[in-house]
């Protein structure tokens, strides 16, 4: 199975690693994109239309295929991050983080005591990592913050450093929204540009791994040689939003958008 120390292992050897982002609430989605080759799939609780139950279904798929499971939860708060590591991800992605401190309460949320503040209850997380160590389950999941605004921006240096992250997560649209500019993937603009490199230069700095999401591999695979680590590539209802529009396009011989074949918007 897909764990957080083969990713670990992967970042020692300068080796990015792609993944996936799962948003429609079905495990078979999950199934298609972990046998891709994917090294992690995240099933994102914020945006996603997905409840707790089929959370848990969506891990066992990725486990299923050899692929770590990653969530993104909904809120930086501690019950939220130990209840989806309880069920056995091997990750978490926290949003909406702006200083040290929201950093560490992540941090400390994903660690039991004495190193953090996680309730003890690994229900499943027992059983995926054969040991009820509270040392070895803390330690062996991976924590990622999400840097989203300017003011986070302005603590870049602060939040990079926090003890314990294991690094920074970066949602493009997010990003472009905390600097007013429209929210898609793949951005131009010079500001976004400038903001997405402070971010990887203070990972890089404080020997963290930069995470980013993409529009396509080809995006991803310029963010691995720029030495990102963790690179999201596909997206479930992207791909299948994708997928259609083109063979829309196709039946009506490129005669109109999909937007003007009644029926298909």
């Amino acid at each position: 199975m897909g764990t957080a120390q083969a990713l670990r292992a992967a970042w020692r050897e300068g080796k990015p690693v792609f993944g996936g982002w799962a948003v429609l609430p079905t495990p078979f989605s999950v199934e298609l994109m972990a046998h891709t080759g994917v090294g992690y799939i995240c099933v994102d609780q914020q945006h996603g239309l997905i409840d707790y139950a089929q959370t848990l279904d969506m891990y066992r798929a990725a486990e299923g295929r050899g692929v770590a499971p990653f969530t993104r939860v909904p809120a930086n708060e501690g019950w939220m991050i130990g209840k989806a590591l309880d069920a056995g991800a091997q990750g978490v992605i926290v949003p909406m983080v702006n200083t040290r401190e929201q950093a560490a309460a992540a941090v400390q949320a994903c660690r039991y005591p004495p190193a953090g503040v996680r309730s003890y209850g690994p229900v499943r997380a027992a059983l995926v990592s054969a040991t009820r160590d509270t040392q070895a389950l803390g330690n062996n999941v991976l924590c990622f913050v999400m840097v989203e605004t300017r003011e986070a921006l302005q603590n870049i240096d602060q939040i990079a450093s926090t003890p314990g992250l294991d690094g920074i997560y970066i949602g493009p649209a997010d990003l472009a929204l905390g600097l007013g500019l429209p929210p898609d993937l793949d951005k131009t603009e010079a500001e976004h540009v400038a903001a997405v490199e402070q971010i990887y230069q203070a990972c890089r700095r404080h020997g963290i791994v930069a995470g980013i999401q993409c529009a396509s591999g080809k995006s991803g695979r310029a963010y691995a040689e720029r030495g990102f680590g963790l690179i999201t590539v596909i997206k479930d209802s992207a791909l299948l939003q994708a997928g259609a529009r083109q063979e829309i396009r196709a039946a009506l011989g490129d005669a109109g958008s999909p937007a003007q074949a009644q029926g298909y918007t």
